[in-house]
């Protein structure tokens, strides 16, 4: 697809005579956009996914504005983000998946920040990476976030394992704890066994969809906002058998 105007976001001037990246891709190919205010950067990250079969930069983005009009407008798998991009930004991650729900977000970080490493997992980023990573890394940590996994090295799981654990005694109450159904009971059991919503309804019998439909329900009973709160909640006020250990509990829950 030729562009006779340059739109306000993707298509910038280290893409090839003006030609747009977005096109159609093969089944099963990773689709990419790459969201950098360097245009030396965006142009090595290509050239080193443009040796792999399975991956496509889709289109590109220079500011967090633009990428935001790309993540809305091409269908994307994969978001490789500057972290300074976010800089100024509120709410910036929920913002970009409410936009594409299904979408998995990337950030490069320049160094290692605990409380912004916290804060990025805690909001949905599903991998933090140096700007230093060498080209076979990122390409196997593209693919594995593609797949669903997340990635996270030894000090981050750490951090994550505190503040989550800080938080989970945080929402102690004396009060009496709500009270959940048999097959609520068993899909909290099988998330701190680190299982994915896809085993859960398999297990349980029923579809992905459902599964989802319970832990939104789960949730708001609770008052947590995702799996890893949930089941380091359960496990302090022994909802669940109490002598699971909490680090395995959270690292399993961590890389479903």
């Amino acid at each position: 697809m030729a562009l006779g105007k340059q739109s306000v976001m993707d298509i910038l001037d280290d893409t090839p005579d003006g030609e747009a990246i977005e096109g159609s891709a093969k089944p099963g190919t990773i689709r990419i956009i790459l969201a950098d205010s360097q245009a030396i950067y965006r142009v090595g990250i290509r050239k080193v996914f443009a040796l792999e079969d399975d991956l496509r930069v889709v289109a590109q983005a220079d500011s967090f504005e633009n990428l935001r009009t790309a993540v809305g407008r091409y269908p994307t798998d994969v978001v490789l983000l500057e972290g300074s991009l976010l800089a100024g930004t509120t709410n910036a991650i929920p913002e970009l998946l409410r936009t594409a729900p299904e979408v998995k977000l990337i950030v490069q970080a320049v160094g290692a920040d605990e409380s912004q490493t916290v804060e990025l997992y805690r909001r949905g980023v599903r991998g933090i990476i140096p700007r230093t990573i060498s080209p076979d890394l990122l390409v196997r940590c593209v693919r594995r976030i593609a797949a669903g996994e997340t990635w996270i090295d030894n000090q981050s799981v750490n951090w994550v394992i505190e503040a989550y654990r800080a938080q989970a005694a945080a929402l102690v109450s004396p009060r009496s704890q709500p009270r959940l159904s048999p097959k609520e009971m068993s899909i909290i059991t099988c998330i701190t066994q680190g299982k994915r919503n896809k085993e859960i309804a398999f297990q349980l019998g029923t579809t992905e969809q459902v599964i989802k439909n319970y832990l939104r329900k789960i949730y708001d009973k609770l008052g947590v906002s995702d799996r890893l709160e949930l089941a380091l909640y359960c496990l302090h006020n022994k909802i669940v058998q109490a002598d699971l250990d909490e680090e395995l509990v959270a690292q399993k829950v961590i890389h479903e």
